[in-house]
């Protein structure tokens, strides 16, 4: 069979899309032809259905949403069975734990379960009243993680899950990467950064249609949350540590990364390796289409007005410091006012320490009560007219505490201050609307939201960003340069002098992709449901001590275990292959606030099993037996 090339040589797109149309008819499959234009692609399917139904005869479903089962998070292979195929033949709910009982949304012997005193816990009104949760993840009112945006947990109907994008493929694929969404670069005098046609057809946009090969969810053959198949996707997850396969977590400090991030950051290197903007030649052309193709897929993920107001940074401390630096420096005079909250991580409290020394300006806290929440009557009574930034975190990284986000933000504008939202720890787990949360400015790191090291996004809004002065001077952010006078040119571009982290900038638009494809809501979801199995177990080991109790908190479980010190606890859950992180993370006046230098800190993420909380568990029972 001859295949029809384009003039570069490289297959046609379009010919290698019907050709592999052609070839998944012959397929019994009940999914419609995969189209190679990512624009076609469908929404991300929704989460219901995620593992077989194994409930014992007689035992009813534990609930209905909208006439679809709620997700049972239990129902996986129990780890010592150690068989993880959980298709063939029938899995078994996991035992209960040393008789710590079982998933709070799971059934025992065809029995209710009550994970909590009936006189302080509620049912779930989002289960149908089939079987009763904690009041919260933390023992004090039903988590409003779930209640803010609807009375009812809403999924996406079944209907709305037609063909995906092949993305997960488990072996190697001549492209192996997820395809870019179709850019077009500005070409005004201002930006033009090449003179080269910026066609889609062009570099890394020559999409070649993938196939269909054996990949369950992809395919439509398993529900399109089978964490136990996107755990495939994630090639560090098959190594082992002491002998144990790793469970990893370990998510608040970073997070894995997919295949289809390493194998993007790869192929940028093999093919379109160059500096950015201004250039002659082709793969100029590729390397900042594809920059710029990842700069719109971040502005699109949390919602900014335009990519004018995406910079790439190192992370998230550098874009702090770029906003300590440049817009507080010109700003900020003695006598006037930052409000942070007592939950911050450092990143989020030294550089403003540095900038009140320098300028006279005073530094105020917001405090937070014994579940480590943000007491908003307290917050308020702070704000005056000398406030001119509110700087807090959007969950905590010691705790998991989510702060109410928007109120504290419209308070912050009713005395004229700008705020700044860290949102380092919630872009994995929540979704993020800047124009609705309406922050002056938020940052984040690539590596907490499944993306490379070394890349990160300060948002500003745009009118703000062009009023400030850069922080650094160099190549790439300059419109005109004498040796009198310099011109800057508008924002994103007058923040990124020199040669930036081009290559995982791609990778940071591959892991959104993955996201994207997986849906922040569904993760949002499947991780609250594992808060609070995992909370359900952990609080009743005797001499366990949870940090961080806040009724609306993300997957983070700090904790301290009497007769030991953390240290000796980490040290022996990796004995075991479970890292955790030990320490004060970063974070030390929240964790003085409870009276700890450090904690335990086992934090979750959408690859995390109801198997890897057991696993946590037995290996803590353990510990404090002395059998481990």
């Amino acid at each position: 069979m001859s295949i029809n090339t384009n003039p570069e040589g490289l297959p046609d797109v379009r010919f290698l899309e019907e050709l592999a149309n052609k070839f998944f008819q012959e397929v019994p499959n009940t999914e419609s032809p995969i189209s190679a234009v990512p624009e076609q692609w469908p929404n991300s399917a929704p989460i219901h259905n995620t593992l077989p139904d194994t409930r014992p005869e007689g035992v009813p479903p534990l609930g209905s949403i909208n006439n679809v089962n709620a997700i049972d998070l239990s129902r996986q292979q129990s780890h010592s069975q150690g068989n993880y195929n959980h298709y063939a033949g029938e899995p078994h709910v996991p035992s209960s734990l040393a008789g710590k009982g079982i998933s709070p949304s799971a059934y025992a012997q065809g029995n209710e379960v009550n994970i909590a005193d009936p006189q302080t816990s509620l049912p779930d009104p989002h289960f149908a009243g089939q079987g009763r949760v904690p009041q919260s993840v933390a023992g004090s009112g039903i988590s409003p993680s779930l209640q803010s945006n609807t009375s009812s947990l809403q999924l996406p109907h079944s209907d709305t899950y037609q063909s995906l994008p092949e993305i997960h493929s488990l072996e190697r694929n001549p492209v192996g990467l997820v395809p870019q969404l179709p850019f077009q670069v500005s070409t005004t005098p201002e930006q033009a950064y090449y003179f080269l046609e910026n066609d889609w057809q062009t570099g890394f946009a020559k999409v070649i249609a993938q196939e269909k090969k054996n990949h369950p969810i992809a395919s439509g053959i398993k529900s399109s949350f089978d964490v136990n198949w996107i755990k495939k996707d994630f090639p560090i997850l098959q190594e082992k540590v002491n002998g144990r396969p790793l469970i990893w977590l370990d998510n608040a400090a970073t997070t894995q990364k997919p295949r289809q991030v390493i194998d993007r950051i790869s192929y940028f290197y093999e093919h379109e390796n160059s500096n950015i903007h201004r250039a002659a030649h082709e793969l100029a052309a590729r390397a900042t289409d594809a920059y710029e193709a990842a700069r719109e897929k971040v502005r699109a993920f949390i919602n900014a007005r335009s990519t004018n107001e995406v910079v790439f940074v190192r992370g998230a401390t550098e874009a702090i410091n770029l906003v300590a630096k440049s817009w507080g420096e010109q700003n900020l005079k003695e006598g006037d006012e930052i409000v942070v909250s007592n939950l911050e991580h450092h990143a989020n409290i030294v550089p403003w320490q540095q900038l009140a020394a320098k300028k006279g300006v005073k530094l105020r806290v917001i405090p937070v009560d014994d579940d480590g929440q943000i007491i908003l009557d307290e917050y308020a009574k702070l704000l005056n007219n000398r406030t001119k930034l509110v700087t807090f975190t959007q969950v905590s990284n010691a705790l998991g505490t989510v702060t109410p986000a928007k109120q504290i933000i419209d308070l912050a504008h009713q005395v004229g201050a700008k705020t700044l939202l860290d949102g380092a720890q919630s872009v994995s787990h929540l979704k993020v609307d800047l124009q609705y949360l309406n922050a002056d400015f938020f940052v984040f790191s690539g590596h907490k939201v499944f993306g490379p090291t070394g890349i990160g996004v300060l948002y500003g809004k745009e009118d703000l960003l062009n009023q400030i002065q850069p922080w650094q001077g160099g190549g790439n952010m300059i419109k005109d340069v004498t040796f009198e006078h310099t011109q800057f040119h508008p924002a994103p571009n007058r923040f990124e002098a020199g040669t930036g982290n081009i290559a995982d900038a791609v990778g940071l638009g591959a892991a959104i992709d993955y996201v994207n494809f997986l849906g922040i809501d569904n993760i949002h979801h499947y991780e609250h449901q594992l808060l609070v199995y995992a909370t359900s177990l952990l609080k009743d080991i005797p001499g366990l001590r949870l940090v961080g109790t806040a009724p609306d908190k993300a997957s983070v479980l700090s904790f301290t275990l009497k007769g030991f010190t953390n240290d000796e606890v980490g040290q022996a859950l990796n004995k075991n292959g479970i890292a955790v992180r030990t320490g004060h993370h970063c974070a030390q006046p929240i964790l003085r606030r409870f009276g700890l230098e450090s904690t335990v800190r086992p934090s979750l993420a959408f690859y995390n099993t109801c198997q890897d909380i057991d696993t946590l568990v037995e290996s803590i029972l353990k510990i404090q037996s002395g059998k481990n």
